[in-house]
């Protein structure tokens, strides 16, 4: 039985005698949850989630796990085989997310229901249980998130054998890579009462989701002169894919990468949204947060005329202010709200409807769940660091201290992330620390930066998911137990085909050992490779301590932890002023870190639709945003993802990138500008200034 919103009114089928008794419950119970107050504070989170709940759905059956464990496989294995190829393709969960349906639907409609015990034991289970449903459809594709989440410790394996060109005993890498991933969990148990109970950590990105969920499941009459939200989306998603086919003077025109980019703005989605991620499951503040960044970003680069080089150390610069500024930031405006919600999770009252339904009709997951897997995972990592002739360089204390730093940052982090879907990374902080404490041990360097920044990152997503399923109204056993295999199955995937390649593929990851027009050329490795020796060879000392040029970088860490000061101050003062509180210093300073890596292009259109439909179209037109505005974004996401897949599997993988011409050329076609100014300066190519 399916409801599409608060407002729908219970529509009764035609009963039988054996059923009767079960289409009450679930009515009465359905009919106590729309009762319920929505008393979520969020208003984009009353708008899209609904809360209802229909807790005898089937959740864990023969197809989630047959489903799951394939998608996540599949994922896995495509995402690790081609990232080694010059060019990387990357499958998101998305796109398993719209292939399992038509699936789940056939094996509904053709697998027998016969129950099937198994031997030995006093199970049984059925290969179809009824209808394919939407709790099976979200479990579903949290098993393809895990695989579609890249594994870090890849890099680790591969440039210890493809660029040192040394042995690596296949259990401590095996080791490392389920740890790594692994260790999350126990931050993620430790923080999950702040981070999911909250009804004020509500995961913005979640929303496309949950919008996109609706639209696939909810049965809804297709409004006079209108669409569905399910024909919305696939009409989007359809005009999406063809875009990137029939029109190819509008890619020329506005492609800000790969065309044109007239006056640096882009008609392409994948541009907006690439690497920044979708503009319209940002918070409209958020938005604006980024965009005094970026503004005072460019102005500074304006004012001192600096070159690339030093936009590179700028760049470390804000990450250094960003990541102060984000502890600095939740412990002046959230620090009371979680030391009240500590004292009141102990007595289990903490949340809102949400919180409240997930409580009464389902068994939460225990503590000790978590402790258990987070002190098993210490003890691995330890044998992998320690064991086998310390292989990785890496000693026990480093363990620890990486342990130490990702548990410290991960409620900050995980706060920000989960009210302006932006998040901030630990790597360069870890590369500094260990470079300075454990100078000359590249690999020790990149394995600290993995289990810090790794393991945060993989609590912060744990803590996404389990925030989805918060929403869903999926039983949190459930999601504890898909999460878990889902994470061990991808991870054994990612290092099996991993290992594979690097020991069946001669000169893997070296070009010039490879034939001519060999794919095998690592380009992601090499800058993985890359790192190692700046931060752990060469070392930060020479760049950021006392034999190096840029000591006052550090400044930054100051000037970041001093920031969000003022802001709190003139908020307490004006407390009636609501907007001083919008004003969020760790995304105003790390909010253009991404340049130059992210074009000013990626900026101007993610900034631009985001203001458009956060600002504009959410306060004017609000029925439409509340309908469409996640589904929008959805579809432009997968869209972009078929294509991408077809382009891949038909041309790229025959090495047929698309014809030569001017347009397409990957530069911006200002060669003057890497010509110097000073006078008298003279360069092959370019003017001689006097």
């Amino acid at each position: 039985m399916e409801h599409s919103s608060l407002s729908d009114s219970y529509q009764p089928k035609k009963l039988d005698s054996d059923t009767l008794t079960a289409e009450i419950s679930v009515y009465n119970e359905t009919k106590f949850c729309a009762d319920e107050e929505n008393d979520c504070p969020i208003e984009e989170v009353r708008l899209t989630v609904p809360i209802t709940d229909d807790p005898t759905l089937p959740c864990l059956t023969f197809r989630t796990w047959f489903l799951g464990i394939i998608s996540c496989s599949i994922l896995a294995f495509l995402n690790q085989f081609f990232g080694y190829r010059q060019n990387p393709l990357y499958v998101s969960s998305v796109s398993a997310q719209i292939a399992v349906l038509p699936i789940g639907k056939l094996m509904a409609s053709y697998l027998p229901n016969k129950s099937i015990r198994i031997p030995a034991t006093k199970w049984s289970f059925s290969l179809n249980p009824g209808p394919f449903n939407l709790k099976e459809h979200v479990l579903i594709t949290i098993f393809a998130n895990s695989g579609s989440n890249y594994v870090l410790a890849m890099a680790i394996i591969t440039i210890v054998k493809a660029f040192y060109h040394r042995q690596l005993h296949p259990l401590t890498a095996m080791l490392l890579t389920q740890t790594t991933q692994m260790l999350g969990y126990g931050w993620a148990g430790i923080f999950r009462k702040f981070l999911v109970d909250s009804p004020y950590m509500w995961w913005p990105a979640n929303l496309v989701q949950v919008s996109l969920f609706r639209a696939l499941h909810d049965g809804e009459t297709r409004p006079k002169g209108g669409l569905t939200r399910l024909q919305f989306f696939i009409v989007v998603l359809i005009s999406s894919f063809s875009y990137y086919i029939k029109s190819v003077t509008a890619q020329q025109i506005g492609s800000g990468l790969r065309g044109l980019g007239i006056g640096s703005f882009a008609l392409d989605w994948s541009t907006v949204a690439g690497f920044l991620g979708s503009p319209l499951a940002t918070p409209g503040f958020a938005i604006m947060n980024t965009l005094v960044s970026y503004i005072v970003f460019m102005r500074t680069l304006q004012c001192l005329l600096i070159n690339l080089s030093i936009v590179f150390v700028f760049s470390y610069g804000l990450s250094f202010a960003a990541l102060a500024a984000t502890l600095s930031h939740v412990a002046l405006f959230y620090g009371r709200t979680i030391w009240e919600q500590t004292k009141v999770s102990f007595q289990d009252k903490i949340g809102d409807v949400h919180t409240r339904l997930m409580k009464k009709n389902y068994d939460v997951v225990p503590q000790w769940w978590f402790y258990a897997i987070l002190m098993l995972v210490v003890g691995l990592s330890m044998l992998a660091c320690e064991g086998f002739g310390r292989q990785l360089q890496l000693p026990y204390w480093g363990v620890l201290l990486a342990m130490a730093l990702a548990f410290v940052f991960t409620l900050p982090i995980g706060v920000i992330t989960a009210t302006t879907n932006q998040q901030s990374g630990l790597y360069v902080i870890t590369e500094l620390i260990i470079g300075f404490m454990y100078p000359g041990k590249p690999l020790a360097n990149v394995t600290f930066e993995t289990y810090g920044y790794i393991s945060m990152s993989q609590a912060i997503m744990f803590l996404s998911d389990f925030k989805l399923g918060h929403y869903m109204k999926i039983p949190p056993k459930s999601m504890f137990v898909v999460q878990l295999v889902g994470t061990i199955v991808a991870s054994s995937v990612y290092f099996g085909t991993a290992w594979w390649l690097l020991s069946t593929v001669q000169n893997i990851c070296d070009p010039s050992k490879l034939p001519q027009g060999s794919p095998w050329t690592c380009p992601e490795d090499d800058v993985f490779y890359n790192a190692s020796v700046i931060w752990g060879v060469v070392g930060p000392l020479r760049m950021f301590g006392s034999l190096g040029l840029y000591q006052k970088i550090n400044y930054f860490f100051l000037i970041g932890a001093i920031a969000p000061l003022p802001v709190w101050l003139l908020s307490r003062k004006y407390p009636e002023k609501k907007w001083i509180k919008l004003i969020n210093m760790p995304i105003l300073i790390g909010g253009a870190g991404g340049l130059p890596l992210v074009k000013a292009v990626n900026y101007r259109c993610w900034l631009a639709v985001g203001i458009v439909f956060n600002f504009v179209v959410y306060r004017r037109y609000k029925g439409w945003w509340v309908r469409h505005n996640y589904i929008l974004s959805a579809a432009l996401d997968a869209g972009v993802a078929f294509m991408a897949i077809l382009c891949y599997f038909t041309l790229q993988i025959r090495d047929i990138n698309g014809i030569k011409w001017w347009g397409l050329a990957l530069d911006d076609h200002c060669p003057l500008a890497k010509c110097p100014t000073a006078p008298g300066i003279v360069v092959q190519g370019c003017p001689v200034f006097h």
